[in-house]
């Protein structure tokens, strides 16, 4: 399975803000891009470019890439299904992302990180309505329960997790904390979705 295995806080970097791809580090001043918000590299501090159209639309696509841990040619597939689709394509593309199993693992609390969700996902520690998924990229129906397996229940990674979620704070989802469990209530409305993010620049992207 191809992934990105490069220093992600980098990613930050590059973009200037946090794209929350490191757990609890992000939450705390350990995160690099408190002392350094600026692009990585040796010109990093002292880049004055202007940036052209195109630059500022392939930054928009790159930002949402790398806080949906998607590479290119699985992101350009789920642009071209949501450009086939009824409504909004950006809309439908942030919704198809945020249907994934591995985001949902890391909405609900039961992973501090996408990357980790993956990792919990890929081990087989958390169940589809009482079904093993080992597949990340999962796209979660309405009414979908996902349930952490009762051999993996006392998992530190989970427990630590949980410990900074309040309970359903996402309007589209259902947490149960004493059964480690959640709820896929429905696909989440875009203005719902908690996303600093332009998703019309990669719509205009793609769309050259």
């Amino acid at each position: 399975m191809a992934r990105y295995t490069g220093p992600v806080c980098k990613l930050c970097r590059r973009e200037k803000q946090k794209l929350f791809l490191k757990g609890q580090k992000c939450f705390t001043e350990k995160c690099p891009l408190e002392k350094k918000n600026y692009p990585p590299g040796q010109h990093g501090l002292n880049r004055r470019a202007k940036i052209s159209e195109y630059g500022i639309q392939l930054r928009e696509k790159q930002k949402i890439k790398r806080q949906y841990g998607v590479l290119e040619t699985q992101f350009r597939n789920y642009f071209e299904s949501a450009n086939n689709q009824k409504g909004i394509t950006g809309d439908n593309l942030i919704k198809m992302l945020e249907s994934r199993f591995d985001n949902v693992v890391y909405r609900l609390g039961l992973a501090s990180s996408r990357k980790s969700a993956r990792q919990l996902i890929r081990h087989r520690h958390v169940m589809i309505n009482d079904r093993l998924v080992d597949i990340p990229s999962y796209i979660l129906k309405a009414g979908d329960v996902i349930k952490v397996r009762d051999k993996s229940k006392k998992l530190d990674l989970i427990h630590n997790s949980l410990k900074r979620v309040k309970d359903n704070v996402y309007a589209w989802l259902s947490i149960d904390k004493a059964t480690l469990s959640g709820t896929f209530l429905q696909v989440p409305e875009r203005a719902d979705v908690p996303l600093n993010a332009n998703e019309q620049l990669v719509v205009e992207l793609y769309s050259k």
